[in-house]
């Protein structure tokens, strides 16, 4: 069960930060509401894993599924930058991730 809340938690990240972009860009309510909503539901969602899984696991295997989610919806859906570091850099967060679950 705990897995399944961080990967929510993050998967709702990645909805904040689609909402931080399109709020930075017109900002009306309904984009505010997918904002805050993405992120708030994904701090609820990241501290009821905390129940099943040890804080120092959880923590950073959200933040790495939801760094690489960020980057791949950005780049996918809004042109950013596809150069080899980012890719390099992508794939080595993965492989952390996946250590760090592999060893919990």
């Amino acid at each position: 069960m705990g897995w399944i809340l961080v990967l929510l938690a993050a998967f709702s990240e990645i909805v904040g930060v689609v909402g931080l972009r399109f709020y930075s860009q017109d900002k009306n309510i309904r984009n505010l509401l997918i904002y805050l909503g993405g992120f708030g539901l994904s701090f609820v969602l990241l501290y009821a894993s905390f129940n099943y899984l040890q804080l120092s696991i959880a923590y950073v295997v959200w933040v790495g599924i939801g760094t690489v989610g960020a980057v791949l919806v950005n780049i996918i859906f809004f042109g950013e930058s596809k150069n080899l570091t980012r890719i390099i850099s992508i794939i080595a967060i993965i492989i952390g991730v996946a250590g760090l679950k592999a060893v919990s």
